[in-house]
């Protein structure tokens, strides 16, 4: 290996390393406000650039049905908790939201996918069309069963995983999509190159993580999402609705996913079931971090992506057994410098 190749290899590390960061801070983030492990956090990837695929090709995304559909659902869920308690105005508020902005976005999406939108207009589109499915989900997978434990919501994760695989499947086909890049070009720095979509993507990937951390520290409803991550129950006591936190992370999540795939579209081509694995490699990362750490959860994706880069030079076909295989030091090393304690989940007040 010369210099050359170590530099192309670095470049794309810290490349892929961007994207796993943006997955693994939101992995931290909902487990952190929610305690759910999100297992599907890469079907919003695959989503964002199938559906930024569809409209590059003037046809509507199927996702549209999928959208409206869910809102409907929980639209429905709220009218039947006010016909039931007619003081709850806010389910009502809820259930008339819930039916008209998903059904409003959806239609948005099929008209621009006919027109000649540049590509930054579709890609917001994209992005309205993928942000509103994270709250949806949350309402009715998870809300109904936030207090349960961590086992259950880990179980009901990979259930709601497999079904977002599965409509995925159903409505982009097994055929894969790469996107244009967003920026073109390249940069020569003595003797080596510099991709253009690669100091794209990590100076995007920077900006939207300090947005991240400005909304945390600075806005009231960031403020919100720590004190429920750092006290439930002491949330809920000073008038902060875990439920509220809970959909907001989710929307949070699900711009985040929306946001790596039109970033990794460019990169390489991407299938319906390719989400799954960037999303456990994001999972690495964030093990890395405790599943509580973002700043130890990105040093942890520049890492893993570095680590992948390198490996698929010098086995190629062992590269993702690597990746993957990180996680046990990780979690040795992790063991070995995070104190012991009995916890005992049932006595804790949700």
């Amino acid at each position: 290996m010369n210099a050359m190749i170590a530099f192309l290899l670095a470049q794309d590390g810290l490349t892929n390393g961007a994207i796993y960061a943006l997955v693994a801070i939101a992995i931290v983030m909902v487990f952190s406000v929610t305690r759910i492990i999100f297992v599907p956090q890469g079907e919003w990837i695959a989503y964002s650039a199938l559906c930024l695929a569809s409209l590059r090709n003037h046809t509507v995304p199927p996702l549209v049905w999928l959208l409206a559909l869910g809102g409907a659902l929980v639209s429905l869920r709220d009218f039947w908790h006010f016909a039931r308690d007619r003081t709850q105005i806010g389910a009502l508020k809820s259930g008339f939201l819930y039916l008209f902005v998903p059904a409003i976005i959806a239609g948005m999406v099929a008209l621009g996918s006919k027109a000649n939108l540049p590509y930054d207009a579709q890609i917001l589109l994209t992005l309205a069309l993928i942000v509103p499915l994270g709250p949806i989900v949350y309402r009715l997978a998870y809300q109904p069963i936030e207090n349960a434990s961590v086992l259950v919501l880990l179980i009901t994760s990979i259930a709601v995983h497999v079904v977002l695989l599965g409509s995925g499947l159903l409505m982009f086909g097994t055929e894969g999509i790469r996107l244009p890049a967003q920026v073109d070009g390249s940069w020569s720095l003595s003797d080596f190159t510099i991709s253009g979509q690669s100091l794209f993507v990590m100076g995007f990937t920077i900006a939207v993580i300090l947005l991240m951390f400005s909304f945390f520290g600075r806005t009231l409803h960031g403020k919100a999402l720590r004190a429920t991550a750092y006290n439930r129950v002491g949330a809920r006591l000073m008038g902060i609705s875990t439920s509220s936190a809970g959909t907001l992370t989710f929307a949070l999540a699900a711009l985040l996913g929306a946001i790596a795939g039109v970033l990794a579209g460019p990169l390489s081509t991407l299938y319906y079931d390719t989400g799954f694995t960037i999303s456990l490699k994001g999972f690495v990362a964030a093990i890395f971090g405790g599943l509580v750490s973002y700043p130890l959860a990105a040093v942890g994706a520049l890492a893993l992506g570095g680590m992948e880069s390198f490996s698929s030079f010098y086995a190629s076909a062992f590269k993702d057994s690597i990746v993957f295989a990180a996680v046990i030091p990780i979690l040795l090393l992790r063991s070995l410098l995070s104190p012991h304690e009995s916890h005992d989940e049932e006595a804790v007040e949700e």
